[in-house]
């Protein structure tokens, strides 16, 4: 398998950001790590390897990027607006900086899939509602969906942004973002077992307001044996990236 290691400078950032690709070409996916992980995350837990035969094939060329969590979902102790401000600097830096340079390396043309587990199903979420012209679609596995759980009920217009179970309710339902979406796969899965309650509640507003809106996203929900840990993300990537791919 071919991997590489790549440095970018991002100026949202004002710093170097890394990734890790796996594969030579496919459809580019864009994976975020899970809470205050770098490109490097996926890779610890052997993702790669899961992934192999997508990968080897030329299905996909996977995208492993850094996160700054530790500076904003994280920073508990810090201040609220200024944690949120990096968020949206991060945000920034995946859509205005990671994602044309992915296309660039990728040279296939064709839009990314953003991909995560925990916090990282979170980010592949706030990017994809957010700029679904950027994205042939998401998968979030265990994500949690709006903020109040790491920002202790605390909001700004900023934060705001980047909670999608709150700009996505209050989405009219003739905005054009609507099309959109239900032209790009949308995949949210979540296990009801362990560590799951965040996960399990956020989903279960994102599948209501899927309705309400008449968003064809697909929210799935698992067993009561299925937990917030890699074991079953590996199984839930590899039963979703065949319908993210059109192939099933």
């Amino acid at each position: 398998m071919n991997r590489e290691f790549l440095s970018q400078y991002s100026g949202w950032l004002d710093r170097e950001m890394h990734m890790l690709v796996y594969g030579y070409t496919g459809v580019p996916v864009i994976a975020f790590p899970c809470q205050d992980g770098m490109c490097d995350n996926w890779e610890s837990f052997q993702m790669q390897d899961t992934l192999a035969d997508f990968i080897d094939s030329g299905a996909i060329q996977l995208f492993c990027v850094d996160t700054v969590d530790r500076e904003s979902w994280s920073a508990k102790q810090a201040d609220k607006g200024y944690r949120a401000q990096v968020q949206e600097r991060y945000y920034h830096y995946i859509v205005d900086e990671a994602v044309p340079f992915v296309r660039e390396v990728n040279g296939t043309g064709q839009l990314p899939i953003a991909a995560g587990f925990s916090l990282g199903g979170s980010h592949a979420a706030i990017v994809f509602f957010r700029r679904p012209d950027l994205f042939a679609g998401m998968v979030g596995c265990s994500g949690c969906y709006d903020t109040p759980h790491f920002w202790d009920n605390w909001c700004d217009s900023t934060l705001y942004d980047n909670s999608p179970v709150h700009f996505l309710a209050n989405m009219p339902p003739d905005h054009p973002y609507i099309e959109l979406y239900n032209q790009r796969k949308i995949s949210i899965c979540v296990g009801q077992g362990r560590w799951e309650n965040e996960g399990r509640r956020t989903a279960g507003i994102l599948r209501d307001i899927f309705q309400q809106k008449g968003i064809h996203g697909w929210v799935d929900f698992w067993g009561y044996d299925v937990d917030h840990d890699w074991p079953w993300w590996r199984r839930e990537i590899r039963y979703f990236l065949p319908w993210l791919l059109n192939e099933s």
